[in-house]
């Protein structure tokens, strides 16, 4: 009969195998990035937010990103666009700053899996283009049965050298994403888990450029997204007072989801 060994580490269905824990494992990839800061209102933003963070600026970042050559899908690729905001964990053992993940799309099964499942972020299925491009300009569209609920673009306007680069690429080696692990109850209100989760990760930068952003959201209603259109349209919502930043880059991501860890 089938039995889990204690140093294996395993998602469902389980009893057809799993991996052996390493947590020194890591995951690389090739990585297409475009990322876009705006300001938005905070009262309407802190809606969002668990009590145990302090948002540290009333900004959301979108980031568009592709991967190809990704070494746990054997050379395969997907797109993602996260969604996230600066804030500073204050738990009873734990202080820290970095970003919240609010919501990240994917357009694979995989990623999806493994990042909800072992480190607790919100990844749900959207069609995501791969980059148009026209250089200097840069656009995609996220959608979800033909609804395109998102616009992104950018136009490149300089490419960082020297000392703009070497910043962009230390401020980049190692960031803190959070993600909060929720699983609902069987048969009942309430959590069965409720966990902030720590997912280090970071990007080794090849080429960086700065421009000119933009991104429209796209109200949908339930007949057109009827798992996601609350989490649509709540983003919807919030205004897009200023562009503080748009940055495309290039370079290789690395993932540490077994170092990940639990925080509080």
């Amino acid at each position: 009969m089938f039995k889990l060994e204690k140093d294996f580490t395993y998602n469902m269905p389980a009893h057809f195998g799993g991996v052996k824990f390493d947590s020194e494992a890591k995951v690389t990839q090739k990585a297409t990035t475009i990322l876009i800061n705006y300001e938005t209102d905070q009262d309407l933003l802190e809606n969002y937010i668990p009590g145990v963070f302090r948002l540290l600026t009333p900004e959301v970042q979108v980031m568009f990103s592709k991967f190809t050559e990704i070494n746990w899908m054997l050379g395969g690729h997907y797109n993602l666009i996260d969604v996230s905001v600066p804030v500073k964990f204050n738990g009873k053992n734990d202080e820290l700053e970095g970003n919240y993940s609010l919501v990240v799309w994917e357009n694979k099964t995989a990623p999806i899996l493994g990042g909800r499942e072992q480190t607790g972020i919100p990844k749900i299925f959207a069609d995501i283009e791969d980059l148009h491009i026209l250089k200097p300009h840069y656009n995609t569209t996220a959608s979800y049965d033909g609804n395109t609920f998102l616009n992104i673009y950018f136009e490149a306007t300089d490419e960082l050298t020297g000392d703009e680069l070497e910043y962009i690429k230390s401020m980049s080696l190692s960031s803190n994403t959070i993600g909060w692990r929720y699983i609902p109850k069987v048969g009942a209100p309430g959590a069965e888990l409720s966990q902030f989760i720590l997912y280090p990760q970071g990007m080794e930068i090849k080429t960086a450029q700065v421009g000119n952003g933009s991104l429209k959201w796209t109200q949908l209603d339930p007949m057109q997204n009827a798992a996601q259109f609350h989490i649509i349209n709540s983003l919807a919502a919030l205004p897009i007072k200023k562009i503080t930043g748009a940055l495309l880059t290039e370079g290789i991501a690395i993932l540490r989801a077994f170092g990940a860890r639990v925080i509080e």
